[in-house]
């Protein structure tokens, strides 16, 4: 088969990984920059223009594509979807999981268990907001950030007081969470294909650091997830539609508790600290749904029906 892979950085591990792993497997891919993609609108007929060419002859697409470039990237594979190609990840289940307010609302929905957390239109009314989510030390974030960037540990309401303060100033999105002390700086990210954990790992931030991000710093161990925590997993990745995802959950007193769900997870954590190809895992799914007949169209899935209840101005 012949495959796509987008993705910016053709040397980064995960990219040369999904290469390896399709090799192998006696599959060809090509490495395409989605951001140097021009897509062509016409009737009945959309196109891609590559490096000057059409491109054509795809059976599938494995998106990786950054959050920064999210608006882009997600109209590319879009573009393929619309071309008929299979894609391992959907363009609108991307759009859902890097909407960080929008996502919860989603996993709120069906039942997934999370940290409190606010939201609000730059109310005036902060301390109200840190008492929503159980008072002091809370977390704060942007919307937009990413790998750990843009959030915030407050230790007392004064200090998160004047954090959101200085946000709001600033016209910046942010949301309040509270603070899981039990977590003591560590969370999980169990990777998800198909349905189905097919690796999970601790990851424990730097001494002092509350955040666990390995891009933080913080290092990665096989870890064995309980029943709880493998099905929390499951059904936030199937909440937003994701046929890939790494779920990030911290360990609580009242059971996991999901922090985010990541629609282009990185391999390289997770391959080093279980052992697993899990490169390989996500090119078999990715040729499955290839070779997969086309279906009648079937009721509305739903994740989608909750999208139409979401879907909100400015959400």
């Amino acid at each position: 088969m012949k495959l796509a892979i987008l993705s910016r950085e053709p040397k980064s591990y995960s990219t040369q990984r999904l290469v390896e792993a399709a090799s192998a497997r006696g599959h060809e891919a090509l490495v395409i920059d989605h951001l140097h993609c021009n897509l062509v609108l016409e009737k009945g007929k959309p196109g891609i223009i590559y490096k000057g060419e059409r491109l054509e002859g795809f059976d599938a697409i494995i998106p990786r594509i950054g959050a920064s470039v999210t608006f882009y990237g997600t109209a590319v594979v879009r573009q393929f979807e619309m071309m008929k190609v299979r894609t391992a990840v959907e363009s609108q289940a991307i759009v859902r999981s890097r909407d960080k307010l929008r996502s919860m609302q989603i996993l709120s929905r069906a039942g997934v268990g999370m940290p409190k957390t606010a939201f609000t239109n730059y109310s005036e009314d902060v301390p109200a907001m840190i008492n929503q989510v159980g008072g002091a030390p809370v977390i704060i974030k942007l919307l937009e950030g990413t790998q750990g960037l843009g959030v915030v540990l407050a230790e007392s309401a004064k200090a998160a007081q004047s954090v959101i303060e200085a946000f709001h100033n600033l016209k910046a999105r942010i949301i309040v969470q509270e603070f899981i002390a039990e977590s003591k700086g560590a969370d999980l990210r169990a990777f998800v294909v198909d349905g189905e954990v097919v690796g999970a790992m601790k990851r424990q931030g730097k001494e002092g650091e509350f955040r666990s991000n390995l891009h933080r710093g913080g290092s990665g161990t096989l870890v064995k997830l309980t029943r709880a925590e493998k099905a929390a997993a499951l059904l936030a990745t199937k909440a937003l539609g994701l046929g890939i995802a790494g779920v990030d959950m911290l360990q609580s007193k009242r059971g996991p508790l999901v922090l985010e769900v990541n629609s282009s997870p990185g391999l390289e954590g997770i391959e080093k600290a279980t052992n697993q190809d899990i490169a390989g895992r996500i090119i078999e799914y990715t040729t499955h749904l290839a070779i997969k007949k086309a279906r009648k169209p079937k009721a509305k899935k739903e994740h989608e029906q909750v999208d139409a209840q979401t879907d909100m101005p400015g959400v």
